[in-house]
């Protein structure tokens, strides 16, 4: 297919043309080949990706928020940054950032004139072998490197998408690679469990690299430690040579100790809230620390202070709206629920929850139905507008096996989901909240209906509630 350009349209109707045709594309099956489609797109743009310095995170839970968190301190010790994340939750801009703002406009269609003959050069190459064209990811991948490369970038922070060794990032030389926390997770792409996990992840530690992982199963410990081994990568554990030594829970987020090979730093604001960004805070301290030192740099104690401040996660113990209180998360497996768990009381005060909860079928329902169970007093469930999406009424049956009949309801949209959560929050005696878990693309959709609702109460015919604001929108939450 040929793409179309972008002349004559406005920045804005062209974003919206690039997006339409990026997010069009599917994810693929032949997880083997698209670092290949990758590489091969690059290879024709010159390899923009080798004149990347970069720091290559992955993990189960925790990479997006670490990976933010590297990019403010990296940013605030005065390099200029590149951070390249998912999902987005407003603009596909948020993906590409440069110096902790999303990719200008204008930059986007310029890179995106300059990559279309590229792209049509692959997926007529792969499509001649009887393979799939480039995927979303690939070509947003492949607009992050160029991106990157052009803005020259001192140091690139590049959080993976799925995986490791075959994931579309990995064609980038990571001089730190992080590790973040790791778990059982996409069952139809991991194979032999959490061997599996950490066999794929340990992928993107290159030769010679400097290793910082979180704690880890005794047997991804084992298998990170073989793969360091082989690579000549210098490796740097929690516990070992970075720890968290103090933690405090503050209405701004907590107060953290933390100690890295430099030496311990006291009463660090870190303005997000659980015990699982205490962990995410480490490592990213350990990574900086590691990054700098590739420099001749070390960590500054006001820079660290600054770093931190700076640093934001949307969607992660998020409050999107008040009376009542709406909090989302994006923990969509059962160890990111678990966390999701025990913050959830340390840092609100409900009386009670009234939980909206969708799932991805690729992901494990019911360990995640059980996980929020002893924070959720009631159900609602629904399913998101992406294709992977559990239908409703299966994912409605699992939660009758958790929470009994009495306690689920079910709505077949996240708009009706949301206004059947509210008045069940209000109508319950004492603080009660809302809590909106279990997908990603959930807290996507949740946050931009709310935002339009809030927007809608500044005019005079606003919609009476997050179900007519959902009928009103054509827009998609990309899968």
């Amino acid at each position: 297919m040929n793409l179309p350009s972008m002349v004559g349209l406005s920045l804005a109707d062209a974003e919206r043309q690039i997006d339409a045709l990026i997010f069009s594309r599917p994810t693929h099956g032949d997880h083997d080949a698209k670092m290949l489609r990758v590489a091969s797109a690059l290879e024709m743009l010159g390899n923009p990706q080798h004149q990347l310095r970069a720091v290559h995170v992955t993990g189960t839970n925790g990479k997006t928020s670490t990976s933010r968190m590297i990019e403010s301190l990296l940013r605030s010790h005065g390099l200029t940054t590149g951070l390249f994340t998912s999902p987005h939750l407003t603009t596909f801009r948020e993906r590409i950032q440069l110096d902790g703002q999303p990719l200008p406009q204008e930059m986007l269609v310029r890179l995106w004139e300059r990559v279309i003959p590229v792209i049509d050069a692959v997926d007529a190459r792969s499509e001649a072998q009887d393979g799939p064209p480039m995927s979303f990811f690939e070509i947003l991948t492949v607009l992050g490197m160029c991106a990157y490369a052009e803005a020259q970038v001192d140091v690139a922070v590049i959080e993976v998408g799925i995986g490791g060794s075959r994931d579309a990032t990995n064609v980038v030389r990571g001089e730190v690679a992080v590790l973040t926390p790791m778990a059982e997770d996409h069952s139809n792409y991991f194979v032999g469990g959490i061997t599996g996990v950490a066999t794929e992840k340990s992928g993107i530690i290159k030769p010679g690299a400097v290793v910082v992982s979180a704690t880890q199963p005794m047997v991804a410990e084992e298998i990170i430690r073989g793969v360091a081994g082989l690579r000549d990568a210098a490796l740097r554990w929690e516990g070992l040579h970075h720890d968290v030594l103090a933690r405090e829970a503050s209405p701004a987020g907590q107060v953290v100790t933390l100690r890295t090979l430099s030496g311990t730093r006291e009463d660090i604001l870190v303005p997000l809230h659980g015990d699982f960004q205490a962990q995410n805070a480490l490592v990213a301290l350990a990574a900086t620390e590691a990054a700098l030192e590739l420099r001749g740099l070390s960590l500054d104690d006001a820079s660290v202070a600054r770093g931190f401040a700076g640093a934001t996660s949307p969607g992660r113990l998020e409050v999107i709206a008040a009376e009542p209180t709406i909090v989302v998360d994006a923990a969509h497996n059962p160890h990111g629920v678990t966390a999701l768990a025990g913050a959830l009381g340390e840092t609100f005060g409900f009386s009670s929850v009234v939980g909206v909860v969708a799932v991805l079928s690729d992901k494990d329902g019911d360990g995640i139905l059980a996980g929020l169970e002893p924070v959720i007093d009631h159900v609602v469930v629904t399913q998101t507008s992406s294709p992977r999406a559990t239908p409703v009424e299966e994912l409605a049956a699992a939660a009758i096996e958790v929470w009994g009949p009495d306690r689920v309801t079910v709505a077949p949209t996240v708009a009706e989901a949301l206004d059947r959560a509210t008045a069940l929050a209000q109508g319950r005696d004492g603080d009660a909240g809302v809590l909106v878990a279990g997908s990603i693309t959930l807290v996507a959709e949740t946050r931009r209906l709310v935002q339009r609702v809030h927007e809608a109460e500044v005019v005079a015919d606003a919609p009476a509630s997050l179900a007519d604001a959902g009928e009103s929108s054509t827009e998609t939450v990309p899968a």
